[in-house]
């Protein structure tokens, strides 16, 4: 529950900074916290089919379709929430962006129940990368 919490928190804020950046809008902070939880469910179901439909796409955009997927989420998500406006595809695409460095570069400040910072997983997990490095 508290992973889920935080992960909350970092897309509030995220698109919080986004709305305030670019040219969405929004009503009030019930939409504000209604919408990070839409994007956050739209984020772990809907996101990774839409990549996996779109992977050709993906590999000879080298990568750029990606940007517009999230823009698209972001755009869909700001439809489905009363209070939170998207006014065109390049506020969403801005934003998108946005919201992705900020919940990347928030989810870097918190730490996971072993006491290691861990960056926080799309689908929830924590996951903890080891490996060796060869010299």
């Amino acid at each position: 529950m508290k992973s889920f919490l935080i992960r909350w928190f970092c897309t509030t804020l995220a698109v919080g900074v986004a709305v305030s950046l670019t040219g969405m809008r929004v009503d009030g902070w019930a939409s504000l916290l209604t919408m990070a939880l839409i994007l956050g469910a739209l984020n772990a179901f809907v996101r990774p089919l839409l990549l996996l439909l779109s992977l050709p796409f993906v590999i000879v955009t080298l990568g750029f379709f990606i940007l517009i997927l999230n823009a698209f989420v972001l755009w869909f998500a700001g439809s489905l929430v009363p209070g939170f406006h998207v006014e065109g595809f390049w506020n969403a695409f801005f934003g998108a962006i946005i919201v992705s460095l900020m919940s990347w570069v928030l989810s870097a400040f918190f730490k996971g129940s072993d006491g290691k910072y861990h960056m926080v997983a799309p689908a929830g997990q924590m996951k903890q990368v080891e490996g060796r490095v060869i010299e």
